[in-house]
């Protein structure tokens, strides 16, 4: 009776909806990037929609560290931020979702570890955190990456540094003080009308700003703006429906600051105090990471190394004022990144040193549940999703 009863239902239903229902239907593919020697290179798993489940499909071995991925928007080619290698890869997505190596490129400075495509895909950003510089490198009509255009850093005169220094907003017993000695540059994306390239410089405690000319592959002047002494800022997102809202995770104080994107002049504005990612009364060390801004913009997701959790912030619908409402722990050790799937169901931890994933299920009110699934993965450091079935390449 079930069984027939749901053959009627979906008989009723126009073409239209019967499509996208066995669109849905096909697992997401999971790419996740790893450090050696534990990770072999990048691994791509089949991602269940009902239950959460990560099958394992392939593996692209490399020796290079891809500790960061990037999709196109089509979903055709997968970049790579090769931090040992200090390049960048470029690979074809086939029809089951195998990657082919498509060509390799000097990434613009030593440490690459965070990459990003800016909206017209023909240009490729990246953070070369020992180099302590964010890349312009340019692709051409196949996808692939040429050498650098430009390679700018935050001007050494607009913050001192001032080596091993306890950040200010650290929690008391912190002894989170690494990465004062230079500049480095944690993350470079573009703001999300790609008329912006923005980055965050942990060593100086800097977000920066450069108009970007998207013709030309051209940086402009950068506008700095300053998070608390010491606070490392190392990740941000911007908002998905109030695109002038920023929101950067500062990994040395475990705080997260909330500014606005002022296009007129080209600076991140603060909107209010750094706000704590730990539980309140929490006394010790821990480091900030990850973070994510849920597709609907409501919720706010972060992650505490040591503490080994998953911060969940309320963003208010009026002004985008986050309000801590959660913590849940990664049900593994030194979670490195996090990702949600494009259905916004399944969010999955990099669990870097307890050498898996582990699976959450996001709740219609934002909650997160642990769906009891886990895969393992030698060091996983970052993850990509690619919707559905592969397009051929």
């Amino acid at each position: 009776m079930h069984r027939r009863h749901a053959l009627l239902t979906l008989a009723a239903l126009p073409m239209s909806s019967i499509a996208s229902a066995a669109a849905s239907a096909h697992p997401t593919l999971v790419y996740v990037g790893s450090y050696g020697p534990k990770g072999r290179g990048i691994h791509r798993f089949a991602l269940d929609p009902a239950s959460g489940a990560l099958q394992e499909q392939g593996l692209t071995p490399s020796s290079a560290n891809p500790s960061w991925l990037a999709l196109d928007a089509g979903g055709r080619r997968l970049y790579s931020a090769n931090e040992g290698a200090g390049t960048v890869g470029a690979y074809a997505v086939g029809p089951d979702g195998a990657l082919a190596p498509l060509a390799a490129a000097e990434a613009g400075g030593a440490g690459p570890v965070h990459l990003s495509l800016h909206p017209a895909g023909r240009h490729l950003f990246v953070a070369n955190y020992g180099a302590g510089n964010a890349a312009v490198l340019p692709l051409d009509a196949e996808g692939r990456p040429g050498a650098p255009l430009e390679r700018q850093a935050a001007p050494p005169t607009e913050r001192p540094l001032h080596g091993a220094r306890v950040a200010a907003l650290a929690p008391p017993g912190s002894f989170a003080i690494s990465g004062h000695e230079a500049s480095h540059v944690h993350m470079a994306a573009p703001d999300p009308s790609g008329r912006f390239l923005v980055a965050t410089d942990l060593g100086r405690d800097l977000l920066l700003v450069w108009p970007f000319d998207a013709a030309t592959g051209r940086l402009g002047r950068p506008q700095t703006s300053a998070v608390s002494a010491g606070a490392g800022p190392r990740h941000f997102a911007f908002h998905p429906t109030r695109p002038e809202l920023c929101y950067a995770l500062n990994e040395e104080a475990s705080t997260l600051a909330w500014l606005r994107l002022d296009a007129r002049e080209g600076r991140l504005l603060p909107l209010g105090e750094e706000i704590s990612t730990l539980p309140a009364g929490f006394k010790g060390t821990s480091f900030a990471s990850g973070l994510l801004i849920a597709p609907d913009g409501r919720r706010l997701y972060a992650l505490n190394r040591l503490h080994d959790s998953i911060a969940s912030f309320e963003l208010d619908a009026a002004d985008g004022r986050p309000r801590q409402r959660g913590i849940e722990w990664t049900r593994g050790s030194y979670p490195r990144s996090l990702g949600l799937d494009p259905s916004g169901r399944w969010l999955i931890v990099c669990n870097e040193r307890s050498d898996h994933l582990a699976v959450f299920r996001r709740e219609a009110d934002g909650a997160l549940r642990f769906a009891d699934q886990y895969a393992a993965v030698g060091s996983p450091a970052a993850l990509a999703f690619l919707p559905g079935a592969p397009t051929a390449s």
